[in-house]
């Protein structure tokens, strides 16, 4: 079958500005693909989304849109991803898989799940970015009042015994059984003081902590992994990890608990799934979590992750990050306490619905 590959580039506002140990960002750049074909009856349309982070994706390069514009082509040529070669373009991957699948599916629902009849909710954690002690207070109590079981506490950038003091303020008043903490440092410790600041969050019943150490520390994560009082996940560390034989490597010499699986950065679609199993063959757990695409992203990452754990889950996912932006693109997405649902309706007619960029 013949393709053809529109591109749109756009920028989105941030609400308020979204601070993490390695910046702040204020706009999210985005490429929006929308793919057709030459049957013109069919009224299918399937729209992905391609937005690498700044000084974090492995494909944020200064030529993207060329870059990305030669893929489309060459999947027009072919009408076949060669993942081969688009292996160490995840985020460009990402948003062609999620455009053949939306294509495909010819709805918005890219796989057939109980989140996507709309019959399961699935759990996710509130964020608290990070800010000055009284913003990230005052964010804090927000999701505890929204309704959150699972609060993400991003750490690293005000003084650690001011991240501590939020920390204890929430244990003061709810349980771990009452609300689970997990804290993401970005990489913010130093390999020399990391274990230190473990042994002193460990205190509090933490869940989880994300990346306590910069990535590419192979030997100095696999040594907290096996002395740290919490469980570590790993996020940033998996970035760039394309191959199959390397990422069998990277989960046997660290032996994390957990790896945190964002399809943008590891791998697309298919990348991230290779990911969940080798964890899961290892006795490891992970979960999904959007990377701050916009609601079209958010939504593939959604059903994706109900496609990928079945129904039922119950490990709160990073899903929560549809109401960023301040020019978002509408999507039936909804969060309703601690649990975002998907509630769009059953299309009766035979034209596709389009998603409105």
């Amino acid at each position: 079958m013949a393709y053809k590959i529109d591109i749109t580039e756009r920028v989105l506002h941030f609400k308020q500005p979204a601070g993490t140990s390695r910046g702040t960002y204020t706009t999210r750049r985005s490429w929006f693909l929308r793919l057709t074909s030459g049957e013109q009856q069919s009224g299918r349309v399937g729209i992905g989304e391609c937005a690498p982070l700044p000084n974090l994706s492995c494909d944020d390069i200064p030529d993207y849109a060329s870059v990305l514009r030669e893929m489309c082509d060459r999947f027009e040529a072919s009408g076949i991803i060669d993942y081969d070669l688009m292996r160490p373009y995840p985020s460009m991957l990402f948003g062609l898989e999620t455009a053949l699948q939306n294509y495909k599916a010819c709805s918005p629902v890219l796989f057939d799940t109980a989140f996507g009849r709309g019959e399961e909710g699935i759990p996710i954690n509130g964020l608290v970015w990070m800010g000055t002690f009284d913003e990230m207070f005052a964010r804090m109590e927000e999701k505890m009042r929204q309704g959150f079981r699972c609060i993400k506490l991003k750490i690293g950038a005000i003084d650690f015994d001011h991240e501590l003091e939020l920390i204890r303020h929430i244990r003061e008043n709810f349980t771990k059984e009452q609300i689970e903490l997990r804290v993401d440092a970005n990489g913010a410790f130093s390999p020399q003081e990391a274990l230190e600041k473990l042994e002193r969050l460990a205190r509090y019943d933490i869940h989880s902590i994300e990346q306590p150490i910069r990535q590419g520390q192979w030997e100095a994560m696999a040594r907290l992994c096996k002395e740290s009082p919490l469980a570590i996940a790993l996020d940033e560390e998996l970035i760039g990890v394309n191959e199959s034989k390397r990422k069998q490597e990277l989960l046997d010499i660290i032996r994390p608990a957990y790896i945190i699986l964002k399809p943008s950065l590891h791998g697309g679609l298919n990348g991230a799934e290779e990911w969940i199993s080798l964890a899961c063959e290892r006795g490891m757990g992970s979960w999904v979590t959007s990377a701050l695409e916009s609601n079209v992203g958010l939504n593939a990452i959604a059903h994706f992750t109900a496609h990928a754990y079945g129904s039922g889950i119950t490990m709160p996912q990073g899903l929560g990050t549809g109401m960023l932006f301040t020019d978002n693109i509408p999507m039936p997405l909804e969060i309703r306490g601690d649990k975002l649902w998907y509630t769009g309706k059953p299309e009766t007619n035979s034209v596709c619905p389009v998603i409105k960029l």
